[in-house]
């Protein structure tokens, strides 16, 4: 076996990982930190108990809901924990790249979680849920009757957190690919890693590309089908970790990876393809012309299937993890709720590294299967034969 496709491989999923940075980020995905929020909250619940003449402790489960938003959204830095009590943020910064009249390139350091304005070349910016916003040296920000604020936002090319651990998994995924392909060349057995490797890249041939797109056409996308396969795979595992990544789980990513399965499949499809949609053969006319728009409305759920079965997936099992550990602090009986919330915290982080796989194992068998659908020949004057021999 010949692993080829390499740099194709590398670059579809490079690219994939710099789609949120050309704006495609979803813009309810990105987050201050929990401890900025809730420090907010805690502002403005105070402020409305000082009014009132009594103080009004934000409830727990305020708490805990906010640190699983922050858990499943994108950020501006990279934290690995923080210090609540003392404010303090463990982590490293990401660069800042805003288009605001000119180039605009800085550390999210100085905007620190929300908490300070930024000054960049006389222009002042804030961080507020996730999002930047222009504002003045005294950080104000308005707010519209929805409670949104108001302010201009720059046009936003940051690195952030997801875009980080995507870059990651691209070059891990570029050296793990290119050490195979080297292995081969020593013997027809792989060394080293490629053993672990090689199993699973015949597994994806012989069950996945061959069965759905068909001996003689489905070399020309195992270079794909590898790609999305170990990118999705590698992320949701990596989303397991105490990091606090959520790549997949954020459906900009989803869109950007069902978007590339789409445009393969339109651009590789044949003229039977086409003809089924717009004008299926073996119709009376009036029901191809009643078919026709709904079978073009199916080219787009396809890749809409895809990026919800993903996203939905792989956020249910984050929020039922991080709410299983949130018993601990919520429930009122520590020696009670501890080893329940660690044993079914472990139960399910069990059957999340099944669902990790299972997920990209789906995402490769259909992206497969809609490629095939387009790109398989119909050979109607040989059915037509057949269907005369027989009479």
């Amino acid at each position: 076996m010949v692993i080829s496709n390499k740099p194709l491989s590398f670059i579809l999923a490079a690219f994939v990982a710099s789609l949120p940075i050309m704006g495609f980020a979803n813009p309810e995905s990105d987050s201050t930190h929990v401890q900025t929020e809730t420090a907010h909250e805690e502002k403005v619940v105070s402020h409305n108990a000082h009014q009132e003449g009594e103080h009004v402790a934000l409830d727990p489960k305020a708490k805990v809901d906010a640190f699983i938003d922050h858990h499943l959204q994108d950020s501006h830095d990279f934290v690995f924990f923080s210090d609540e009590k003392e404010n303090k943020h463990y982590g490293f910064s990401l660069p800042v790249i805003l288009i605001d009249g000119g180039l605009k390139v800085f550390s999210s350091s100085k905007l620190h979680h929300g908490e300070e304005v930024a000054e960049v070349d006389g222009s002042y910016y804030k961080l507020v849920h996730g999002k930047i916003y222009k504002t003045d040296a005294a950080g104000t920000i308005n707010f519209d009757e929805h409670g949104h604020p108001s302010n201009e936002k720059p046009l936003d090319f940051s690195i952030t957190k997801n875009v980080v651990s995507m870059l990651f998994v691209s070059v891990l995924l570029f050296f793990m690919f290119t050490g195979l392909a080297k292995s081969y060349k020593k013997g027809p057995i792989p060394t080293g890693f490629g053993r672990v490797l090689e199993p699973l890249v015949i597994f994806i041939r012989d069950e996945i590309a061959v069965p759905n797109i068909g001996e003689k056409k489905y070399r020309k996308y195992m270079g794909y089908l590898l790609t999305v396969f170990f990118f999705v795979w590698v992320l949701n595992l990596l989303g397991m970790t105490p990091l606090g990544i959520n790549v997949t789980g954020n459906i900009a990513i989803t869109v950007c990876l069902a978007a590339f399965t789409f445009i393969i499949t339109q651009f590789s499809a044949n003229k039977d393809y086409w003809g089924h949609i717009f004008w299926m053969p073996g119709v009376p006319v009036p029901m191809k012309i009643i078919l026709a728009p709904i079978e073009v409305l199916g080219t787009l759920t396809k890749p809409f299937a895809l990026l919800i079965r993903l996203y939905a997936n792989i956020t249910a099992g984050h929020v039922v993890i991080m709410s299983l550990i949130a018993m601990i602090f919520v429930g009122k009986n520590l020696a009670a709720d501890l080893p329940i919330s660690l044993g079914l915290t472990l139960f399910i982080s069990v059957i999340e590294v099944l669902v990790a796989f299972l997920q990209a194992f789906i995402f490769t068998m259909l992206s497969s299967l809609f490629i095939g659908m387009a790109v398989q020949d119909h050979d109607h004057a040989h059915h037509h034969e057949d269907e005369t021999a027989i009479i």
